[in-house]
């Protein structure tokens, strides 16, 4: 008798162990913890906010209806101020330290590539990063999943439609001397070429520049009637009002780098005709779309200022994250998400983002993008979905 229950005993330790093997970092029989690495305090810490109060919004949503399958979902986030090191002690900490489940919506490429570093060995989701490089979803990986349509798909889709639609002759590029600048050049290259087409004129700049004088008067010289622009906010602004200055008056097409409020509000009036890339829209306080209004409303309301397409990313991330655990049933583990993923088709959102589908081997929700243009001081959605 004595032996059996001995034998009992052990075997009871067994399945304990092996329940707790089983049970992924990051999810106790109440909680689901998620963390996520913004910058707070960098060149970027206006965007790295937004995304974290949208990130804390749709948390907070969940909570207030019970959570997801009986757990109350905990968000932790961490700043990198934009430096991949920072990003890597940042990620040790949230990782082994606070023990996340997954990583959700983490801003910049250099920055997620270094702590992914950190979070696979220890089985922790790369989900949804705010980037548009290829990277986060190539090469494949089982833990990466990615949202954005690449700086290179944007630029290939959406060039060869705004070049007919505007009768252009002459395409030329201003584009930042580095990997992001040059996946902007690699989708106009191959845009072009589909359409028998090549850059007529090319010129770049430093990451940091502050003139761009001689680069716009070199693609004056040269009678470009379009201009592709691989810039962010500063660049974006300091070209379009040198041409203006210069009385040279291109198109302009930017890639979603370019498509946020600070362009029109840092730019003014000047700014008006340009065109991005985008996917979801900015969302406005008085949009017409009474969806969209009511959610700004409510953002302004509870964090007491106005929301933009970066606090959007962070609602959407973790929205989607949510989706997935809840189709993961009560016994959530990494395994039983990557399943639930791998079958997961998320329909659009009343920001206008495209229909997103997973599979075993398909990382990157979607490779769609539409066209925006400045308004009256305003993004406008010009197009629909170009894939």
């Amino acid at each position: 008798m004595k032996h059996q229950l001995t034998l009992m005993a052990a075997l009871a330790m067994a399945m304990a162990a092996g329940s707790a093997m089983a049970q992924s970092q990051g999810v106790t029989k109440d909680e689901i913890v998620i963390g996520s690495i913004q910058d707070l305090s960098g060149p970027l810490a206006g965007f790295g906010k937004q995304v974290r109060l949208g990130m804390m919004l749709r948390v907070d949503e969940a909570n207030e209806q019970g959570g997801v399958n009986g757990r109350k979902v905990r968000l932790l986030v961490e700043d990198s101020s934009y430096d991949p090191k920072k990003a890597v002690l940042a990620a040790q900490k949230l990782v082994n330290q606070d023990k996340i489940f997954a990583m959700v919506g983490h801003i910049g490429t250099a920055q997620n590539i270094a702590a992914m570093q950190v979070q696979f060995p220890k089985n922790v989701i790369n989900f949804f990063p705010v980037t548009a490089a290829r990277e986060m979803y190539e090469p494949f990986h089982k833990l990466k999943y990615s949202f954005a349509a690449t700086y290179y798909d944007q630029i290939r889709l959406a060039l060869p439609k705004l070049v007919q639609e505007k009768k252009a002759q002459k395409v030329c590029i201003m584009y930042q001397d580095d990997e992001f600048g040059l996946e902007v050049k690699r989708g106009a290259d191959d845009g072009l070429k589909a359409m028998n087409m090549k850059l007529a004129e090319e010129t770049t700049y430093k990451r940091g520049a502050t003139d761009f004088s001689s680069q716009i008067q070199k693609l004056q010289s040269s009678q470009c009637d379009f201009v592709v622009l691989g810039t962010i906010i500063r660049e974006t602004i300091g070209a379009i009002a040198t041409a203006q200055r210069l009385g040279f008056k291109p198109t302009f097409l930017g890639s979603s780098a370019a498509y946020t409020d600070l362009i029109h509000k840092l730019g003014g009036a000047g700014m008006d005709g340009l065109y991005a890339t985008m996917t979801v829209q900015h969302p406005y306080l008085d949009e017409a779309a009474q969806p969209i209004r009511f959610w700004a409303n409510k953002y302004k309301t509870k964090f007491n200022e106005d929301p933009t397409v970066f606090s959007v990313y962070g609602y959407g991330a973790v929205d989607a994250f949510l989706r997935a655990a809840s189709k993961a049933g009560p016994g959530l583990t990494t395994d039983s998400f990557i399943k639930a993923m791998d079958s997961m088709t998320i329909p659009p959102d009343i920001f206008g983002s495209a229909e997103m589908t997973f599979t075993s081997t398909k990382r990157l929700g979607n490779n769609a993008t539409r066209l925006s243009q400045l308004q009256g001081g305003r993004w406008k959605v010009v197009s629909e979905y170009m894939k």
